[in-house]
């Protein structure tokens, strides 16, 4: 099966990695969750996306993700039209990105090393790669240790920086976190967000969905705050100067 190859489209174009033309997603009630949301985000970019709940924040992720269509507007990913992938694609585009969850639906029946063998596997990375490349990313996250252990055996932060590092295995060109610290800590959710920030100056495309005002502002990142499906702020800097 053929990869979906985020690096070779990006290498082929000059285009945003993610951009949002004139988007509105509406819900059968009349509800909309975004309406006509334009934006662009530019490879190598760490985002934070900010607001209320209900704002429309996961919606977007969603639309990136092309788990769910616009119902109007177009979703650009590295130059492609998600709306015009086949169902055949689909799959195979949602591989080359990066996902982490609040929850961080790890495989509970599986060890920490095979949580993360499994992301090279669904790619059909030669066995003899993932031997190579598992440890080394359990390394960067600090689980060297824990390649054994399943998941019910882990902290709350352990299970994140597992989700995590299954997320960065295949090394992709985009990482999309949705509330990644919701269930930690403060200092696991610090943790975190330097292993993300990591990955962003190694060349990761980073959009992260938070409440946590204090990690917006102590990053000093590119904030996007949507309120009732509508950007009212991006601009570079914290949250704490945002409105609601």
């Amino acid at each position: 099966m053929a990869r979906y190859d985020l690096h070779k489209d990006l290498q082929e174009i000059d285009a945003p990695v993610i951009l949002f033309d004139n988007v509105s997603k509406a819900y059968p009630t009349g509800t909309h969750a975004v309406n006509h949301i334009s934006l662009e985000i530019r490879k190598g970019e760490f985002v934070f996306l900010v607001g209320s709940s209900g704002s429309g924040k996961s919606t977007m992720i969603k639309l990136m993700l092309r788990e769910t269509k616009p119902s109007r507007g177009k979703v650009y990913v590295a130059g492609k039209d998600l709306g015009r992938l086949r169902r055949s694609q689909v799959s195979r585009f949602r591989r080359s990105i990066g996902v982490v969850f609040q929850d961080f639906r790890l495989l509970k029946d599986r060890t920490v090393y095979e949580n993360v063998a499994f992301a090279q596997q669904v790619v059909e990375t030669p066995s003899w790669v993932i031997r190579r490349e598992v440890p080394k990313m359990l390394a960067l996250v600090g689980l060297s240790d824990k390649h054994d252990a399943y998941p019910n055996e882990l902290s709350g932060g352990e299970q994140q920086r597992v989700a995590l590092a299954r997320a960065l295995i295949n090394h992709p060109v985009i990482l999309l976190a949705d509330e990644p610290t919701g269930n930690l800590d403060p200092k696991n959710s610090f943790e975190i967000m330097n292993l993300l920030n990591e990955a962003n100056k190694r060349g990761t495309t980073i959009v992260v969905v938070t409440h946590n005002r204090e990690i917006v502002d102590s990053m000093q990142k590119r904030v996007i705050m949507i309120n009732k499906g509508v950007i009212v702020r991006d601009e570079k800097g914290g949250y704490a100067h945002a409105k609601n």
